[in-house]
């Protein structure tokens, strides 16, 4: 009876007669196709990891798709990376405000939540277009521990052990789910979300693409792991990975 828009994805206030909002299902698309991004909830802290792959000539030390929001909260985007910051500016403002108010760090969930809600602001409102981005937000809470939240553009916000975004997140989430155990230490964490990204990459070698985070629950502070680092979990991590890339192929 209707084309698959007929014009109803000129403006993003318009629902079509089948109840979709197709300029948000175009944003969740944009996150579909960006680069895998895997965080991971252990009972000794969190892993926070993603692919970025730069320029030949580019710095090593610019990573653009995993941010700091505070001394014990972290996250990683996928999808367009520019809509992120903003995302990332704002969190940063809700963590500071709260830390002067209350005089406490600021809860994972809150920061979520208030990202979300921005998000679905952006659903609404004529002359807008959806937020074209996912985050994981993770860290450690005073009173939960490691928690970790993802956002999306519709608004959405959900609480997991482990969730990828980005391309190929359906393999990998399928992965996790079979692969994820929540007594894994931190040093297991972080060889399982290195083993996600190897599961999906083109490159099979090398860690140069891979940039990897982690907050520990007794620092409760966020740390950028070093390439060193990242190339020893890597060692084992790769071989484990291997085996059900290969299955599928």
């Amino acid at each position: 009876m209707f084309a698959p828009s007929a014009g109803y994805d000129r403006a993003i206030t318009i629902f079509s007669p089948d109840g979709r909002l197709y300029q948000v299902e175009y944003a969740l698309e944009t996150v579909r196709r960006g680069s895998l991004a895997v965080g991971v909830r252990t009972n000794e802290g969190v892993v926070l990891a993603v692919e970025e792959r730069g320029r030949k000539l580019q710095s090593g030390y610019s990573v653009v798709k995993m941010f700091q929001i505070d001394d014990h909260i972290g996250a990683v985007g996928a999808g367009y990376i520019p809509d992120a910051r903003i995302q990332v500016d704002n969190a940063r403002v809700i963590a500071q405000s709260n830390k002067l108010v209350y005089e406490e760090p600021v809860d994972i969930e809150t920061v979520a939540k208030r990202i979300a809600d921005l998000n679905q602001q952006y659903t609404q409102y004529a002359g807008v277009r959806p937020f074209g981005v996912s985050l994981i937000i993770a860290g450690v809470d005073e009173n939960r521990g490691p928690v970790v939240y993802l956002t999306d553009p519709t608004g959405a916000y959900l609480s997991f052990d482990a969730i990828a975004i980005g391309a190929g997140s359906d393999q990998v989430n399928e992965y996790l789910e079979k692969n994820y155990d929540k007594g894994i230490s931190l040093d297991e964490g972080i060889r399982l979300a290195i083993e996600c990204i190897y599961l999906v990459s083109e490159d099979k070698a090398g860690t140069a693409h891979i940039k990897t985070a982690v907050v520990e629950a007794e620092s409760k502070m966020m740390r950028k792991l070093s390439e060193d680092e990242i190339a020893k979990s890597a060692a084992s991590a790769k071989t484990r990975s291997d085996k059900p890339a290969n299955k599928g192929a």
